[in-house]
């Protein structure tokens, strides 16, 4: 590809719609420092010098879909709590629509509290309700969507599963329909839960990991060969277009029935791999939605997940970043 075509994808990332659904979460961060152990317990004391709280799990595919230029639109549902206003003000202030940001009086917002002291986290705290929404939650939660979806008509949407309730078998089921009815670009990041729930969809991007434990395929050797039964083996459950599955240092695989390939990464300089598969979901589905290309799509999201692992902490690709790698790899 020369760098006219590459240039005129990125612009027309621009132009792109994208609703990312699925679990919603704040994360937060609080440093400080631990110079002695508590006299009650065994335990370290640490002194708190810092928070800090940031948009996670699905917010931050929405935040990478933003980053690479898209109109994104925020669904979910989230407590009606103090949090919840948290997380639906740093998503607005991010430039994400909100919507679709369904607030429940029976749930409280799902948060991560990491306590870090010199860069190592010391202690993790998990606030979150795992349980499926309840029936009063989820269907104005669906007919919100669909009616939507059905208005707007977006180009692309990103199912992100974390396995916390929000994505239980009917929402998944109906909005699927209803994309394919509207010709809608569907990319799924799935969890351990639901992995086998999302039938028909465009793109499914499972990682090597979550693919050994859903299917028991032991895959010991990551070859082409392994992979494409891989494929063969979802697609006869899921009846899906692609199969597209991270590979960790490895790089990715991608599959279309017609086509498949292993795209190897690129060395880096690996800080943190912390949200690169949400990286690449974002990318691959917004490449793919522009292009209708799956090798392209594999090779542009693989640089993109790479690309954000240099940095410490889960950050959004940068695009003008991602332009430059891709034209400096010859895409």
């Amino acid at each position: 590809m020369n760098k006219i075509e590459l240039a005129d994808i990125f612009e027309r990332m621009n132009g792109l719609h994208v609703v990312v659904i699925g679990d919603v979460m704040l994360d937060n961060y609080w440093w400080g420092n631990i110079e002695r152990m508590s006299p009650e317990a065994p335990v370290p004391v640490v002194a708190l010098k810092r928070r800090e709280s940031r948009l996670g799990g699905a917010a931050n595919v929405a935040l990478n879909c933003k980053a690479l230029g898209a109109k994104v639109t925020m669904a979910s549902v989230i407590g009606d709590d103090n949090d919840g206003a948290l997380l639906e003000f740093y998503t607005q202030e991010a430039g994400i629509e909100t919507k679709l940001l369904l607030k429940s009086k029976h749930r409280h917002t799902t948060t991560k509290t990491r306590v870090l002291s010199r860069n190592q986290q010391v202690m993790r705290l998990d606030d979150e309700v795992v349980d499926d929404l309840y029936t009063e939650e989820e269907h104005p939660f669906i007919d919100l969507v669909l009616r939507f979806l059905q208005r707007e008509k977006p180009q692309v949407l990103i199912f992100e599963d974390y396995n916390k309730g929000v994505l239980k078998q009917n929402v998944i089921d109906r909005v699927t329909a209803h994309c394919k009815e509207l010709g809608i670009i569907t990319a799924v990041d799935p969890k351990k839960k639901n992995f086998l729930a999302y039938k028909d969809v465009t793109i499914f991007k499972p990682n090597l990991k979550e693919v050994r434990e859903a299917l028991h395929m032991p895959i010991e050797h990551v070859t082409e060969s392994e992979l494409d039964a891989v494929h063969e083996k979802l697609y006869s459950i899921l009846a899906h277009q692609i199969t597209f599955v991270t590979l960790s240092e490895k790089g990715v695989y991608y599959n279309t029935g017609e086509s498949s390939a292993i795209i190897p990464s690129h060395i880096r300089n690996i800080a943190d791999v912390s949200g690169a598969g949400d990286t690449v979901v974002a990318a691959a589905a917004m490449v793919y939605a522009i292009t209708h290309d799956a090798l392209l799509m594999a090779e542009m999201s693989n640089i993109a997940g790479g690309l954000v692992c240099e940095d410490v902490g889960v950050v959004p690709i940068k695009k003008e970043a991602l332009q430059a790698e891709c034209q400096k790899l010859g895409l």
